[in-house]
C-alpha cells in the first residue's frame, strides 16, 4: 500500500499534518469529548503505580494524559502543534511535553514504562508508521506495553478536522511490523465512539545464565 507522499510532514512542510491550523478546533472537540478513557484507563491497570508514559501525538493533553495523569502516572508528551503543546502545558503543568514530531524527537533522551499513540499512527505514511513503531518499541523498557489506535482494515479515509488523508495498514501488517520490532500484539479493543485499539508487549528480557 502505498501514497504519494508523507503524510505526517505534507507538501506545505507542516509537521502537524493541519492540526496547528486546526488546533483551535481540536481543543474544543477533545475537551468536550471522554471516548476513549475508559479503554485507556482499563488498559493502564496493567501498569505499575507510578509507571513512566510516552503519550504520542498528546495533544492538548485532554482527555487521554490527562486521564493517565490522574491515574498517577508520569506523563511526557510530544506533539508538533505549538499551540497544543502550550495548551496541554497549561492544562497538565505537573506532565512533560515537548513540541516535537515523532520523526525528529528525542523522545526526553529516556526509556519508559509504557507508551500510547491515540488518533496519530494512521496520519503518516507507510514508511513512517513502521518508523515510528520502530522507534516506540526501542524506547519501551523491558515489559513495557503500547497501545494505539487504527481500524482493523487496510483503508483510507479523509480527517474530520483536516481534510488530509489518513491510512490504516490493517491488522496483519501492524501486527508483523510490531513482531519486527520485537513487540507482541496482546489484545485488540474497541472503545464508545467505534475506535479500534491494538495493545502490545515489549517480552522481558531473559535473565542471563549465572
Amino acid at each position: 500500500m502505498t501514497i504519494e507522499h508523507s503524510a505526517f510532514f505534507d507538501a506545505d512542510g507542516d509537521p502537524s499534518n493541519g492540526y496547528e491550523a486546526a488546533a483551535a478546533d481540536f481543543v474544543a472537540l477533545r475537551s468536550a469529548s471522554s471516548i476513549g478513557v475508559s479503554t485507556v484507563r482499563a488498559w493502564s491497570h496493567s501498569l505499575e503505580p507510578g509507571a513512566s508514559i510516552l503519550d504520542v501525538g498528546c495533544g492538548n493533553g485532554l482527555p487521554i494524559s490527562a486521564a493517565l495523569v490522574h491515574e498517577g502516572f508520569e506523563v511526557f508528551g510530544i506533539d508538533a502543534s505549538p499551540t497544543l503543546v502550550a495548551d496541554f502545558r497549561q492544562k497538565l503543568p505537573e506532565a512533560a511535553v515537548a513540541c516535537e514530531a515523532i520523526q525528529t524527537s528525542s523522545l526526553f533522551g529516556r526509556t519508559f514504562d509504557a507508551a500510547v499513540a491515540i488518533g496519530v499512527l494512521f496520519l503518516l505514511s507507510p514508511a513512517e508508521q513502521r518508523e515510528t513503531i520502530g522507534r516506540i518499541a526501542a524506547a519501551l523498557n523491558p515489559g513495557g506495553g503500547f497501545l494505539f489506535t487504527s481500524p482493523r482494515e487496510p483503508c483510507t479515509w479523509s480527517d474530520a478536522l483536516t481534510g488530509r488523508r489518513s491510512l490504516s495498514l490493517g491488522r496483519d501488517e501492524y501486527t508483523s511490523i510490531l513482531a519486527d520490532f520485537g513487540l507482541s500484539l496482546v489484545g485488540e479493543y474497541s472503545d464508545e465512539g467505534d475506535n479500534h485499539y491494538y495493545a502490545a508487549v515489549r517480552p522481558e528480557q531473559p535473565r542471563s545464565a549465572v
